[in-house]
């Protein structure tokens, strides 16, 4: 290790010791092995603005950070619940269910496990609590399912490991589709379970007329996954393009359709948007900055190199990724994993023979547990916050459904057919 490097790393040890905010820290750390190697800070600068932010797949991104703020309204919310709950039959444990089911629905509409959770989990949260089911148990559920909405179409992380990986963004998000619904099947059954033995209870009885008017209203929410989807795999749009398509429908149902939100709503979803933009700019540029360092310290290649000298089976290499990602999920912000550890195992994947699209839905979907696992699951801050449930108590009954999508995700790794079917059928591998 040369001083450069040593510099970089300790001043990347030190962001998280002192709690620093992780872009600025990363940049840090890559300006300060910069300083030291007497590298040109402004060649760096130039090589992130021009290979990344105008990287057309990315530009996808902001569209659909967009559609999932506007599509946050109240109205759509409280629509796609009523709709989800009119699906559910007199079984008990109803509502949990329908928290699921909710999450679904939502996940076509929005691509982010947050954006999932801010929406819903309230709305979620209140209607459990004041049925009779534990809060706690209620926040676990919503937390859970919440990640729905990374692995169904569209997904925002899938779009960004497609930039890194320079994957099919169409490919991938077909990949998602059998792993979102294993995983539901996986949380209905932990629902199931738990409703039964502490006699949570039932719902209501299902009535025709009620579901039908519920479907009704819930129409041009419902198109909104039908309209991106058809659009993308008919070649009719670019998932791109496909980004901004959602983001004016998204404004359509809600300012038109629903009534849900005027002018000023409308701004402040915008300025919301731009936030929350601005922070994942930063971060992907800071990352771009560390990658950089690692390529030309030719980390990937002695990685690489030293996993293929531990094992040259690629069943063995996915059970260390797996193992691995778990376990630095558990106190590494998910984006800065997929951002700068993703793309130094992408060469090993790719000499071992691993498809690059069945990598990425695992790899996300591995990440995604990290948002759901203490002492840094937003997820679970998230829930709790919105409920005022104690984060102990969330914490508590958080380890069942983490172990069913820990499950899952082996179930994922080890059938691989579970991620490539959909795009084999479709041509796209």
């Amino acid at each position: 290790m040369n001083l450069a490097l040593a510099a970089c790393l300790l001043v990347f040890v030190l962001i998280f010791i002192l709690r620093m905010p992780i872009a600025p820290g990363m940049i840090a750390a890559g300006g300060a092995y910069l300083l030291v190697r007497g590298g040109d800070l402004s060649l760096v600068a130039n090589q992130v603005i021009g290979n990344l932010y105008t990287n057309f797949v990315i530009i996808a991104v902001p569209l659909f950070i967009f559609t999932a703020n506007v599509m946050n309204s109240g109205k759509v919310s409280d629509l796609i619940f009523n709709f989800a709950r009119s699906l559910i039959g007199r079984v008990r444990g109803a509502l949990g269910y329908v928290n699921v089911v909710d999450s679904i629905v939502f996940a076509g509409m929005t691509g982010s496990a947050i954006a999932c959770a801010a929406a819903l989990s309230k709305i979620e949260i209140r209607a459990m609590s004041e049925s009779g089911f534990d809060p706690e148990f209620a926040c676990a559920v919503s937390s859970t399912s919440a990640i729905l909405g990374t692995i169904y179409p569209p997904s925002i992380p899938l779009i960004i490991y497609a930039m890194l990986s320079n994957t099919s963004v169409g490919a991938l998000f077909l990949g998602g589709v059998i792993p979102a619904t294993i995983l539901a099947i996986a949380l209905m059954v932990y629902v199931g379970i738990v409703s039964n033995k502490r006699k949570y209870p039932r719902g209501e009885r299902l009535r025709l007329r009620v579901f039908l008017r519920q479907t009704v209203v819930s129409i041009p929410a419902l198109l909104t996954p039908v309209v991106l989807l058809a659009g993308i795999y008919t070649g009719i749009m670019t998932p791109t393009e496909a980004g901004a398509v959602a983001g004016f429908y998204a404004i359509l149902i809600t300012v038109v359709a629903y009534r849900a939100m005027g002018p000023k709503d409308l701004l402040k979803a915008a300025v919301n948007s731009l936030k929350d933009i601005g922070s994942i700019s930063i971060m992907i540029g800071a990352a771009s900055v560390i990658s950089y360092v690692f390529a030309r310290e030719q980390i990937a290649v002695t990685l690489g190199n030293f996993i293929i000298s531990v094992t040259s089976n690629k069943w063995s290499f996915l059970l260390l990724t797996n193992v691995a990602l778990l376990i630095i999920g558990l106190a590494i912000d998910t984006s800065v994993i997929q951002l700068i550890i993703v793309p130094i195992l992408l060469p090993v994947a790719t000499a071992l023979g691993v498809d690059l699209i069945h990598f990425g839905v695992v790899v996300v979907f591995n990440l995604m547990i990290g948002l759901c696992t203490p002492p840094f699951g937003m997820l679970l801050f998230i829930t709790s916050g919105v409920s005022g449930t104690p984060l102990k108590k969330v914490i508590g009954e958080i380890w069942l459904p983490v172990g069913a999508m820990i499950i899952v995700l082996f179930i994922l790794t080890y059938i691989p057919e579970t991620v490539i079917f959909f795009p084999k059928l479709f041509g796209l591998m």
